[in-house]
């Protein structure tokens, strides 16, 4: 069987035999395929029953709710299919394109590493909501990424995807990029509360949250969740460019404090109103950290001068593992 083979453009993908193949990469970005173009490449990727690894990108391509559920079809087939990466930023799928290809790919067992792009689509909460119903199901997945940005996305289209995560269990490696959306404290606390209070095997974490109207209520939201991340060794936080506060930094490093595996923490709190005070209760916190070996701290926009930096930079510095420190 061949392995891997790279299609640059979809004529050459509808003229070659794609069956021998484990591993394709179609590089289809800005070509307008449209409905017709989509139809002819689901068809092409039905026959593929020997697929293992898959890349689809699709970026810019004229493909609506349609062009989703028919895309979805054909995934269905590929029956052997474990690793998936699928860009469909600058497109519209809307929420019946959202919750069939969410279907389809759940009908993949063996499907454990998913990547979904769906940036720039103009997706609301219906939208994203039926999205997470349909990935609820898929409880196989081991490692999944989600980059949703530049949405319209709210507090219930945030709750509602994070009550969707929750269920599948068996996440060690998960990356949420929800930045310049529309969400406040109450869709951060429900997605802080659902998805990592329950997402417990999670060993690796990137959350982006920048660029919302999460306040300090939102931040503190993280006091009651994290926590329970016991196997979390790997986190990277952004929520840059929101209203946290001093209240909401302070309560932030306190959980923060309290993850004991966690071993490389990148924290972006850049541009958020916390003042000097919230920077030195967060470094206070930071520094009790136990097992902590790199630590990368995003301060900047927040009203505090280089002294008061230094300040901070003083008390991270006290914590006993920590190999390579950067402050911004």
């Amino acid at each position: 069987m061949l392995k891997k083979k790279i299609f640059m453009n979809l004529n050459d993908c509808l003229n070659s035999s794609l069956q021998s193949y484990s591993i394709l990469v179609f590089n289809l970005s800005n070509d307008q395929i449209g409905e017709r173009g989509t139809s002819d490449l689901a068809s092409a990727l039905a026959n593929c029953t020997n697929l293992t690894n898959l890349t689809l990108d699709l970026t810019a391509n004229l493909i609506d709710e349609k062009c989703a559920l028919v895309l979805g079809t054909a995934l269905e087939k590929c029956s052997n299919l474990s690793n998936f990466t699928l860009n469909l930023c600058y497109n519209r799928i809307g929420a019946i394109g959202a919750s069939g290809l969410g279907t389809s790919l759940a009908k993949c067992k063996n499907l454990s590493n998913l990547t979904l792009g769906l940036n720039e689509n103009k997706m609301y909460d219906e939208d994203v909501s039926a999205l997470g119903s349909a990935l609820a199901i898929s409880t196989n997945l081991l490692n999944l990424t989600l980059i949703l940005y530049s949405n319209l996305i709210g507090d219930k289209g945030a709750s509602d995807l994070s009550s969707a995560l929750a269920r599948c269990i068996n996440l060690s490696d998960l990356t949420l990029d929800l930045s310049y959306n529309q969400i406040g404290a109450i869709g951060a606390s429900n997605l802080i509360c659902s998805t990592f209070g329950k997402c417990t095997n999670l060993s690796n974490l990137t959350l982006k949250l920048s660029y919302n109207n999460i306040d300090g209520i939102g931040g503190l939201s993280f006091n009651f969740t994290l926590a329970k991340c016991t196997n979390l060794s790997n986190l990277t936080l952004d929520l840059g460019c929101n209203f946290i506060g001093q209240e909401g930094a302070s309560g932030l490093g306190f959980v923060l404090s309290q993850q004991s595996n966690l071993s490389n923490l990148a924290l972006h709190v850049d541009e958020n109103q916390i003042g000097p005070v919230g920077a030195l209760g967060l470094g206070f916190t930071l520094a009790k950290f136990t097992n902590l070996q790199n630590l990368a701290l995003n301060l900047q926009l927040n009203q505090i001068n280089p002294s008061e930096k230094l300040k901070v930079k003083s008390k991270c510095l006290k914590s006993k593992r920590l190999v390579i420190f950067k402050i911004f």
